[in-house]
């Protein structure tokens, strides 16, 4: 097995709609921040992958889309990677953008969240790391939104490349992979309130007494009543 589709947009651009949407369409399993954070064995691989010694093979055993962090970060490596994967770009509004990361995965409930875990130092290599010292900065964040965005533009052959926005549905990314449109409305998951709901979850786990292997669990769940049967 491997990798179909390429998820090159930043985190809160629609990725866990597109998530649900391509598992869909794909007829497999479309890696996430939530597949990964879920499971244990999957932070190592990327902190290594960030230091660069990644086992590509390993991370997407079994996957055969990848949306959202850590994987978009990659996206340049992966697009070498694997020659024949098609390159999603899924974008929004830069200023919408910013302040949805700034009340969700980049805002300070979840960073610290992340610093009471294990996986610290794979947050902050991989997620955290182009945000130091610019947390909340509106000017900063959503100028390097911008540059990420161009930067996948310019570098995917045009023809290799759909620059997405959730809310077109199901028509461009259907014709960009030739295939049919579900006869299902496009899959609408993890709002902002959603995430804050799984935030504060996650929070009441941990000053509650629960353990690493709980909050995972309740990561990995997230969109897991979402997917096609």
């Amino acid at each position: 097995m491997t990798l179909k589709v390429i998820g090159a947009g930043l985190g809160r651009t629609g990725t866990a709609s597109l998530k649900v949407a391509l598992e869909q369409l794909l007829g497999g399993r479309c890696y996430h921040m939530s597949e990964c954070f879920g499971n244990p064995a999957n932070p190592p691989l990327w902190l290594a992958a960030a230091r660069g010694r990644p086992d590509w093979d390993a991370i997407f055993d079994g996957y055969v889309a990848t949306v959202d962090y850590p994987a978009c970060g990659f996206w340049r490596q992966l697009a070498d990677r694997y020659p024949e994967a098609k390159v999603l770009l899924s974008v929004r509004d830069a200023d919408k953008w910013f302040e949805s990361t700034r009340d969700t995965i980049l805002g300070e409930d979840i960073r610290e969240i992340a610093a009471m875990t294990p996986d610290k130092a794979f947050f902050d290599e991989t997620v955290f790391k182009d945000y130091v010292g610019h947390f909340g900065d509106r000017a900063f964040i959503t100028d390097y939104f911008r540059r990420h965005n161009q930067a996948v533009i310019d570098a995917i052959p045009k023809e290799r490349l759909l620059v997405y926005e959730v809310g077109q549905g199901w028509a461009p990314l259907c014709a960009f992979l030739g295939l049919p449109e579900p006869d299902a409305p496009f899959p609408h998951v993890n709002t902002r309130a959603d995430f804050e709901a799984m935030v504060a979850g996650m929070k009441q786990m941990f000053t509650g007494g629960g353990g690493m292997e709980q909050v995972r669990d309740s990561v990995h769940g997230v969109h897991q009543g979402h997917q096609a049967s």
